[in-house]
């Protein structure tokens, strides 16, 4: 990973940041092998409940690919293997179907693929002076690592359409007002607030978490017949687990359940 990806634990929050501040955290391959291997990491140990992505420095959370990296691969044509693209597309379906909830905390321009990376998150919370757009069509391109299809799942059709279609950039009081955002904090009280909200999601029932994840994440994919039906096996399981006697029982007794994800 060398530097251009950190990784830090307290307990069981986990953040990760991206660390090419002087590049406004651009994406390189060393960057997202790096996260995609920090996933798989997270995933398998199984002590993180909650993990925060955030970024180096002050201006950017990340603006997206590396451009200068991806002109090389344009000398020709420009048709041919997209080696970025395909890991960019692969480390953020990694963020999406992660069993524990990822927030962006998000410092700065959230550009391009950098709103594509947020967009693959649970929950995004930004501070105050942080901007958002997808300019794609000023470069002749089209967000390409999810962003037509989280983004509309996230605030609808007709304002996604219009982030793209203008290439214009939004603030974080306007992110928040449609919904792209779901906290604003100050800007040096960013990650105070991305660890606070990390500390409550982690001190609830993980098994839970994880369940209602990926019912929600099943949202426009299957039928609501489907959605449903997922749900109710959900509960079930939910219903027989260790964790749920132990939620009741603390309950009953008045004090902090003890969740141990079974």
């Amino acid at each position: 990973m060398g530097e251009t990806v950190l990784f830090e634990q307290d307990h069981a929050i986990g953040v990760l940041t991206l660390n090419r501040p002087d590049a406004l955290n651009a994406l390189t391959p060393d960057m997202l092998d790096g996260m995609g291997d920090l996933l798989r990491e997270i995933e398998a140990q199984g002590e993180i409940r909650a993990l925060i992505l955030t970024a180096a420095g002050e201006k950017a959370f990340c603006v997206g690919a590396d451009l200068k990296g991806r002109a090389q691969e344009y000398e020709g044509d420009g048709v041919g293997p997209d080696p970025l693209g395909a890991r960019v597309r692969a480390a953020f379906g990694q963020i999406e179907a992660l069993a524990v909830p990822v927030i962006a905390a998000i410092n700065g321009y959230a550009l391009g693929g950098g709103l594509e990376l947020a967009l693959a998150c649970d929950l995004r919370v930004a501070a105050e002076g942080a901007k958002f757009g997808l300019p794609e069509a000023k470069v002749g391109s089209m967000p390409g690592a999810g962003g037509t299809q989280r983004l509309s799942r996230v605030i609808g059709p007709a304002r996604a359409k219009e982030l793209m279609f203008t290439g214009e950039f939004i603030d974080a009081a306007e992110a928040h007002r449609i919904g792209l955002v779901n906290r604003i904090f100050p800007r040096d009280g960013l990650m105070e607030g991305a660890r606070a909200l990390a500390r409550t999601i982690a001190s609830r029932a993980p098994l839970s978490i994880r369940i209602m994840k990926t019912a929600v994440n099943l949202y426009q994919d299957v039928s609501i017949e489907a959605g449903l039906a997922f749900e109710r096996t959900g509960h079930a399981v939910l219903r027989a687990s260790r964790d749920r006697r132990e939620g009741i029982q603390a309950f009953i007794e008045k004090r902090e359940p003890q969740f141990i994800g079974r």
